[in-house]
């Protein structure tokens, strides 16, 4: 019986909120594409990460729905745990290709290129009580970032993410890396993004165009 670990990623203010995620820590007791998605889809959450091989940092990403190339909370949240099993990694294989892991006490950071990170759109609002005033999720199609400035000179950004996929699994998604990425992309600069109910996703850009997702991760428990 496959037991995963399950965790809250980019996790707030006194280890609140955070985007659930179920990490597979055996890829090799789930080994066909359509056993993991059935998985996924049975679990419920926004992802599932099989690890198939931690030396490597060899890894595969589910939604409900679909197998992703990159995404970034499960890879902050497998980055934290192979530290919390003593498998710490510098550097992670899912589809998309190589992505750089950095420990930085309680913060996990991992790197992704933009072009990892297509087909989700931002909007900005006025301000934050708009953002707050959508719906889960606001009408229309495809891959919404809704955000507003909370604090423009510090960076401070109120964000919510709404997937809105066809098969209606994930109404709203609680904290978004990919979609984070995105956003420091396009605004050219670092941000301190509070996603969803209470979650916090940090972010950097570098000079060779590539940007980092930092955030803090909580165990909650197996199963």
């Amino acid at each position: 019986m496959i037991e995963p670990h399950i965790l809250r990623v980019f996790t707030g203010d006194g280890d609140r909120g955070g985007n659930a995620l179920a990490v597979v820590t055996d890829g090799a007791a789930c080994p066909h594409r359509a056993e993991r998605q059935a998985l996924a889809a049975r679990l419920g959450f926004s992802e599932t990460v099989f690890v198939d091989d931690a030396a490597r940092g060899a890894v595969d990403i589910y939604t409900p729905g679909l197998r992703l190339p990159f995404a970034g909370h499960p890879l902050v949240g497998v980055a934290w745990l192979l530290r919390h099993l003593g498998r710490p990694v510098t550097v992670l294989r899912p589809p998309a290709g190589e992505v750089a892991v950095t420990y930085d006490g309680d913060v996990i950071w991992v790197r992704g290129r933009p072009e990892w990170a297509t087909g989700r759109r931002t909007e900005e609002y006025a301000s934050p009580d708009e953002v707050d005033a959508l719906p889960a999720p606001p009408p229309g199609e495809g891959w919404l970032y809704a955000w507003a400035w909370r604090d423009e000179a510090a960076g401070v950004v109120r964000a919510r993410g709404f997937p809105r996929r066809a098969d209606g699994a994930i109404a709203e998604d609680e904290a978004t890396g990919a979609a984070a990425l995105t956003l420091t992309h396009e605004l050219g600069r670092a941000l301190d993004i509070h996603q969803g109910a209470a979650s916090r996703i940090l972010t950097r850009p570098r000079p060779d165009g590539t940007i980092d997702i930092g955030g803090r991760v909580v165990p909650s428990g197996n199963g």
